[in-house]
């Protein structure tokens, strides 16, 4: 009769040094998550300049805004300060503590940026896209028949935070978009702007999974390159009951549970 191996767990050295990458990685993400950190960045090297025949000439005006407001179209160049600078960084100094040679971290880095030439491609797309349906206000007027939705727009206020998401792929990017839109028109149907501004968010959160960028990356990881379309339609029903309840829970937020909002 034949003994059974007995497997042996990894020794602490081993655990901490499978750990280490992840340890400097949300050291790093932290750090460059700092606004002082941040602006100190920006300090270092951030050149800026208005974009030609485009800012200021777009004016966003009521009920989008309280008053016509140009529209500023600014460039921002922050390769230092910007996040993925931090993820760089990280993946620098965890290859280095595991002992690879700058030789082979640059053969990594080509490799896999060969990898995601496409998805790169992909997400400036989107980006692109983002920011043509900004400034050709067609984000202002899906915006504007969700709020035509009066008492009911609570509910619609987090599934317009989970379009623009959708749309743009960053929360933050949606709150740019539709976050005065959501408090303009709260005040105009009389529920809370905070809870209008927060819907917009968790809304959004809700739409992160059928982003393009999401899908496109998930894809590229997982090794299901050219599949995105059987991910998308996999998780989108899932994506639009998840905005729904966020919604359900808005609504009951806005007319009975008004003591959890913030004054």
């Amino acid at each position: 009769m034949k003994s059974r191996a007995v497997a042996k767990g990894p020794t602490s050295r081993e655990a901490w040094l499978a750990w280490m990458p992840w340890i400097i990685l949300c050291v790093f993400v932290f750090a460059w998550g700092l606004p002082q950190v941040k602006t100190w960045l920006n300090g270092i090297h951030n050149p800026t300049w208005q974009v030609p025949y485009l800012h200021n000439l777009v004016l966003r005006a009521p009920p989008v805004m309280p008053k016509p407001t140009p529209e500023g179209a600014v460039y921002s160049l922050n390769w230092i300060s910007a996040t993925g600078t931090g993820l760089l960084l990280a993946g620098i100094v965890s290859g280095l503590l595991l002992g690879l040679n700058p030789r082979r971290l640059l053969g990594i880095y080509l490799g896999t940026l060969r990898r995601v030439r496409y998805s790169l491609l992909t997400i400036a797309a989107m980006l692109a896209l983002g920011f043509t349906t900004r400034y050709a206000g067609s984000d202002a007027t899906m915006g504007l028949a969700f709020a035509s939705t009066g008492k009911a727009f609570p509910f619609f206020s987090a599934l317009l935070g989970w379009l623009g998401v959708a749309l743009t792929g960053s929360d933050t990017s949606s709150n740019v978009l539709f976050g005065n839109l959501q408090q303009v028109t709260a005040q105009q149907v009389g529920i809370s702007p905070i809870l209008a501004a927060a819907a917009n968010s968790s809304g959004g959160v809700m739409g992160k999974m059928i982003d393009a960028q999401s899908i496109v990356v998930a894809g590229v990881a997982t090794g299901q390159v050219g599949g995105e379309g059987s991910i998308l339609r996999y998780v989108f029903f899932h994506s639009l009951a998840l905005a729904a309840l966020v919604g359900l829970l808005v609504w009951a937020q806005a007319y009975w549970l008004t003591g959890m909002i913030p004054h």
